[in-house]
């Protein structure tokens, strides 16, 4: 699987962004591309292909994903993520893995 982290701190507070690729094998169908939402360790919000939407943890995480949701444009782009970024890097570690 792929993995990217973005952290971001401020005066002790650990916020991050956790970007996968789960596959068994290079078709389309077999991909699930995840975007993670991390404050203190604990996942609030999540956009998974499989699901095609934002799914929120906590409350927080609950409204977020309402709003994010709520904004078609940005849920297309997501939409799209499993296809632009995960096709082409996933050839490339199956590839590596064989």
């Amino acid at each position: 699987a792929l993995l990217f982290i973005t952290v971001y701190t401020a005066d002790g507070f650990l916020f991050y962004v956790e970007t996968s690729c789960v596959f068994n094998s290079t078709k389309l169908d077999d991909i699930e591309f995840i975007k993670s939402y991390y404050y203190q360790k604990l996942e609030f919000t999540r956009f998974s292909s499989s699901v095609g939407k934002y799914v929120g943890y906590t409350e927080y995480g609950v409204r977020n994903a309402e709003a994010w949701n709520k904004d078609t444009g940005n849920l297309a782009a997501m939409r799209n993520e499993k296809e632009r970024y995960c096709l082409n890097n996933v050839g490339n570690d199956h590839e590596a893995a064989l």
